[in-house]
């Protein structure tokens, strides 16, 4: 299974710029009809809008983007460009606009647009959909701090620890990192730390 990144949450955020008021909304919409549904749920809370620019990318699915309205290439496309770059799938983003009653000119509006959508998703979050490895490794207290140093080190994270004769961490693992990450922590402790594999699983967790 391949990995990805998605929001980890429906967000919004928005800005000021000459007087025009931009929204950046934020979405995980999985499959086409929920993007196109999220778009129009936009459109009817935001009717008195000038506009309600949108993008969104459907893994294994559809790309779409509109200007709805603003000259062609300085909305959509610099919203759909953010997306692409943050290497996002799963999402959509609508950006809208009150008009300010001042002209930003095409440049204005490509950097206001894109704003928009870096914002929004700066509000939702990044997360990564991948198979994790559960490893259960008990460790005595004096390695507490440089396990989690190798965890991090190795992309994982601490799920939960408890502590009781020794520390008993509860770890995720990327899968292609797990067996190098085992390795690494039976060779720093000569052979006295080892982690078991608790299983597999298939789901997303934010990165930021």
């Amino acid at each position: 299974m391949k990995e990805y990144r998605i929001p980890t949450k429906d967000a919004s955020a928005e800005f000021i710029e000459r007087r025009s008021r931009f929204i950046g909304h934020i979405f995980l919409t999985e499959t086409e009809e929920e993007a196109l549904q999220r778009i129009k749920e936009m459109r009817e809370k935001y009717w008195d809008a000038t506009h309600n620019v949108y993008a969104y990318i459907i893994k294994d699915g559809a790309t779409r983007f509109s200007d709805d309205g603003e000259p062609g290439g300085t909305a959509g496309m610099p919203v759909l460009q953010v997306l692409q770059r943050e290497e996002m799938f799963n999402v959509t983003c609508v950006v809208t606009r009150y008009f300010g009653g001042i002209l930003l000119g095409a440049g204005g509006l490509v950097r206001a647009y894109a704003h928009s959508a870096k914002i929004g998703l700066d509000a939702a979050g990044r997360s990564i959909k991948r198979v994790w490895s559960g490893i259960y490794m008990p460790c005595p207290y004096n390695w507490f701090e440089r396990i989690k140093l190798e965890v991090t080190a190795f992309g994982g994270m601490v799920r939960n620890v408890d502590f009781g004769m020794d520390v008993e961490f509860d770890l995720l693992l990327p899968e292609a990192q797990t067996q190098p990450f085992l390795d690494r922590v039976f060779d720093i402790s000569a052979g006295t730390i080892e982690g078991l594999v608790t299983g597999q699983e298939y789901r997303a967790f934010p990165i930021d």
